[in-house]
């Protein structure tokens, strides 16, 4: 079980996430950045257009003439008039009506003039005047439609207001919209007609078809996402090739290395299996490779020392028990943190593979109290890293105070953790809080020394019975850590 805990979250497997998740971040948050600033420049080239179109419309026609069509269109009579031809599906009659008024004529020639202005610039899919209401208006009247193939009786036509101009005065709306109802996708604009006194008669309507844009739109995000794909697809198999290049195979060539050595009396450093690699680059991994290969060589030599001495069985086998504690204390070493004396970070994650196999035989039961260090770095800069060291060390101090039973990790240069068990355990949120409290009042006291006055943030989180790994109770107790420091940074302010 401790086997398949370790391989789940070994560093390899982790790298690999860590690039895939980057990489694909960042090619799809570049293919969505590309997508919308396209989108928008055309949607305001749209805009811009059906603006400008329906602006010079309106500078077109006669706004006294169009004031007596209105006048007219909305008597009684020419409704009555309208609904029955519309009815019988006859322009006549309402052609009539309006000679008898001495209207058509103006009328015909405007209408006329709508439809060659439709059929002269492209994209426009519809052109009209309306005798507007209001902005709480739900209905407005038709005057006069571009479109030849709509009957003169539409005239007078009262229509639902478009529900995404509802609420809105048309006779001073400055954006036009883009929208899709029944007439499909549309760029819509207005402008206000005026007659000789000023008054706004009606306004001039302009809408751009845009369904083949929107439809050439979406094809062309299709084509981004795929592009993006195989792009971070390719760029993956080389992340990867490089990482197995310069980390995983010099790792994995340690690791079969390591498992060779078996010192011995009188061997050689070949014969006892001491690490021989080609590392040929100058970073973390060959000061590993060193420090390795270095102890593995006292070993040796050690065992060569001992051997060498003209000394009776028994101070021979008092030596090899006192280098065996030696050993023992290089692993105690190991996982101690030199400045604070509490476990280190390689000692944290022995202890969660503990957690992680206790977890999955369903018999855990223990905390996570995450402490972060606060204003550590103005400490280091303002007073110097002896300073530094020393709040570090007074931090860790009040810590393992108030956790006595619990073991205390330090995992980063201003990070603790402490693993909470039996009698802490019971009592975590009352030693929480005491803890809090105490670091308030260490910080509170300003007649003591800047790097005496100690402060963290903490928080804490239980393991909860769906939680299948540690990680989960981390992460919960790293956020409430971070909702503390908020606070903390919120009432007292952020170094930097």
């Amino acid at each position: 079980m401790e086997e398949k805990t370790r391989k789940r979250f070994s560093v390899k497997k982790k790298m690999y996430i860590f690039v895939a998740f980057t990489i694909i971040v960042s090619a799809l948050g570049t293919a969505a950045i590309a997508f919308v600033t396209s989108a928008n420049r055309i949607d305001d080239y749209y805009k811009q257009a059906a603006s400008d179109n329906a602006k010079n419309t309106a500078s077109l026609v006669d706004g006294d003439f169009l004031a007596s069509l209105r006048a007219a269109a909305e008597t009684e009579e020419f409704q009555l008039i309208r609904e029955a031809a519309e009815e019988e599906d006859d322009e006549e009659p309402v052609i009539e009506y309006l000679k008898e008024h001495g209207l058509w004529d103006k009328y015909s020639e405007i209408r006329s003039m709508l439809s060659e202005y439709i059929y002269n610039v492209a994209d426009i899919k519809y052109l009209y005047l309306i005798a507007h209401g209001d902005k709480d208006a739900v209905y407005d009247m038709y005057l006069i439609d571009g479109d030849v193939e709509v009957g003169v009786y539409e005239t007078g036509y009262y229509e639902e207001r478009e529900e995404e101009l509802r609420g809105i005065d048309l006779a001073s709306m400055t954006e036009p919209t883009i929208s899709h109802g029944d007439w499909g996708w549309l760029c819509s604009a207005f402008y206000p007609v005026y007659d000789s006194a000023g008054e706004c008669v009606c306004v001039a309507g302009c809408d751009f078809g845009m369904d083949d844009v929107m439809a050439e739109r979406y094809q062309l995000l299709a084509y981004i996402v795929i592009g993006s794909l195989l792009f971070t697809a390719a760029v993956m198999v080389g992340a990867v090739l490089l990482i197995n290049k310069v980390v995983v195979e010099p790792l994995d060539a340690m690791t079969r290395e390591m498992k060779r050595f078996e010192p011995a009396v009188h061997l050689s450093y070949e014969e006892a299996g001491v690490i021989d690699l080609d590392i040929k680059s100058h970073d973390e991994i060959r000061e590993i490779y060193d420090g390795i290969r270095s102890m593995q060589i006292n070993i040796v030599d050690y065992l060569k020392d001992v051997s060498s001495l003209k000394e009776d069985k028994l101070k021979a086998q008092i030596e090899i028990e006192d280098r065996d504690k030696q050993i023992d204390q290089l692993n105690i070493e190991t996982y101690k943190d030199a400045l604070t004396g509490v476990g280190n970070k390689a000692a944290y994650l022995k202890e969660t593979e503990e957690l992680n196999a206790m977890i999955a035989n369903g018999d855990a039961e223990f905390a996570f109290a995450m402490v972060d260090i606060n204003n550590l770095k103005m400490i280091n800069d303002d007073f110097g890293h002896r300073a530094g060291d020393a709040y570090i060390k007074g931090c860790s101090d009040m810590i393992c105070d108030a956790f006595k039973h619990s073991p205390v990790f330090r995992i980063g240069g201003d990070e603790f953790i402490v693993v909470l068990r039996g009698r802490d355990y019971a009592d975590r949120k009352e030693i929480t809080n005491k803890l809090r409290e105490g670091f308030e009042k260490t910080f509170a006291a300003t007649d003591a020394e800047p790097w005496q006055r100690y402060s963290a943030a903490v928080g804490m989180a239980e393991y909860a019975s769906d939680d299948n790994t540690v990680e989960l109770v981390f992460k919960r107790a790293d956020k409430k850590m971070y909702e503390n420091k908020a606070a903390f940074k919120k009432e007292h302010g952020s170094y930097r």
